[in-house]
């Protein structure tokens, strides 16, 4: 247990480099769309997954 309240949890050298090239983002729309889709596809396979359990 000690450890783990000593444990550095500092993540300054973490990176994104694609953080970078922000300012060649798509539009604000088209990037909500692709996530709208993103998580309608996942619910998708959950309801599956879920149905599948049912049975």
């Amino acid at each position: 247990m000690l450890a783990a309240a000593s444990a550095n949890l500092d993540i300054f050298w973490l990176k994104d480099e694609s953080l970078e090239d922000s300012a060649n983002l798509p539009d604000p729309g088209v990037l909500a769309l692709e996530i709208t889709e993103d998580l309608e596809a996942a619910l998708a396979q959950f309801a599956e997954i879920a149905s599948d359990l049912k049975r």
